[in-house]
């Protein structure tokens, strides 16, 4: 017996012009962070009736975002 997972798209109707390369969701599981790999870290608002909209856009790494991680309170 096969099991349907919904797709969700992290981006709206047309894609990003970046590549993700790493996926995290925080703990009040309301905002998405992906990194990609052109060195930007974007975050993005979960809704709970799984509705994605961009919130911000971070520049600055040199190098692909290949790991994503929360700090400690």
């Amino acid at each position: 017996m096969k099991t349907l997972v919904p797709a969700v798209a992290v981006w709206g109707r047309t894609a990003p012009s970046h590549s993700i390369t790493a996926v995290m969701i925080t703990d009040d599981q309301r905002t998405i962070v992906t990194g990609s790999q052109e060195g930007q870290i974007c975050l993005w608002d979960f809704s709970s009736d799984l509705q994605i909209s961009s919130k911000e856009i971070l520049f600055g790494h040199t190098a692909s975002v290949t790991c994503l991680a929360k700090a400690r309170e």
